[in-house]
C-alpha cells in the first residue's frame, strides 16, 4: 500500500462524485479538507437528494431534498468546497441504464477539467457490506463510464463540443470503499474538520454525542487495515491511474 502523510502531488482541480450529501463528508473529509487548504479547487457533483435518508419520522418527506441540500451546502464549505452541482435524481433510481446522467457526468468532467476524480468503488466491499448501498456502486460504475472513452471522446455527444467543451482526459481515480485499497493518507490534522462537516448532516445523525467517536473509531480501522502504528487515522483509496 503506497504511504502518504498528506495528498501527494498537489493538483489543482478535483472532481468528487457521489451518490447522496454526506458521502464525501463520511468517506473522504479528511482528503478534501487537506486539498482545500492547500489551494485545491474541488467540485462535487451530488446525483441524488439522498431523499430516502433521514430518522425522523415528523419531518415530511416532501421536505427531505431542501434540507438535504442546505446540509450538504453548508458541510461542503466547512471543508472549503465552493461548487456544488446537484442532479436531483432519486434514491434508488441509479441502478437504471440513464443516458442523460451519463452525458452530464461527461459535462461536468469537461467542464471541471479534474486532475484527479474521487467517486464510490464499484465493487462490493464484503467487510462492509453496509457501505454496499446500490446507489453508491452505481455511483461508481457511472462516474467510471463517463471518464472513459466518452469524457476525452471529442466525437462522444456532440452537443458537448458545440457548447464549448473540450475532451478531457482524467489522469487519475480514487475509489473509496475499495475492497483492495492500495493508498491510504493520514487525515489526523483534518478531524476536527471532517467530524463538523458530518455533524452538518444533522437529518442523518441519530446521536450526534457518539459521532466523533465513530469517526475516529473507523479511521483507526483504517490505519489498522493499512499496517500503521495505533492511534493513526487514515481515509484509504483504491488509486487508478487512468491517463
Amino acid at each position: 500500500m503506497r504511504a502518504s502523510g498528506t495528498v501527494d502531488a498537489y493538483v489543482e482541480r478535483v472532481l468528487v462524485v457521489i451518490a447522496h450529501p454526506d458521502d464525501a463528508e463520511f468517506w473522504v473529509g479528511g482528503v478534501l479538507a487537506d486539498c482545500t487548504a492547500r489551494g485545491t479547487q474541488v467540485t462535487y457533483v451530488v446525483l441524488t437528494d439522498g431523499d430516502a435518508g433521514g430518522y425522523d419520522p415528523d419531518v415530511p418527506r416532501g421536505e427531505i431534498p431542501r434540507v438535504r441540500r442546505a446540509e450538504q451546502r453548508g458541510a461542503a464549505a466547512i471543508l472549503g468546497v465552493k461548487d456544488i452541482q446537484f442532479l436531483g435524481m432519486a434514491e434508488g433510481s441509479l441502478t437504471h441504464p440513464n443516458t442523460w446522467l451519463h452525458a452530464e457526468l461527461v459535462r461536468a468532467i469537461r467542464r471541471t477539467r479534474p486532475q484527479r476524480l474521487i467517486t464510490w468503488s464499484p465493487e462490493w466491499n464484503w467487510s462492509r457490506f453496509r457501505s454496499c448501498h446500490p446507489d453508491h456502486l452505481a455511483t461508481g460504475t457511472a462516474a467510471l463510464r463517463a471518464v472513459y472513452p466518452d469524457a476525452g471522446n471529442r466525437f462522444a455527444i456532440p452537443m458537448l463540443l458545440e457548447e464549448g467543451l473540450e475532451p478531457w482526459t482524467v489522469p487519475e481515480i480514487w475509489l473509496f470503499n475499495s475492497p483492495s485499497p492500495n493508498h491510504h493518507v493520514e487525515v489526523g490534522h483534518c478531524l476536527d474538520q471532517k467530524v463538523s462537516a458530518v455533524a452538518a448532516h444533522a437529518s442523518q445523525i441519530q446521536h450526534p454525542e457518539e459521532l466523533e467517536a465513530s469517526i475516529r473509531q473507523r479511521l483507526e480501522e483504517n490505519a489498522a487495515a493499512a499496517g500503521l502504528p495505533l492511534g493513526s487515522l487514515v481515509e484509504l483509496f483504491q488509486v487508478v491511474q487512468s491517463g
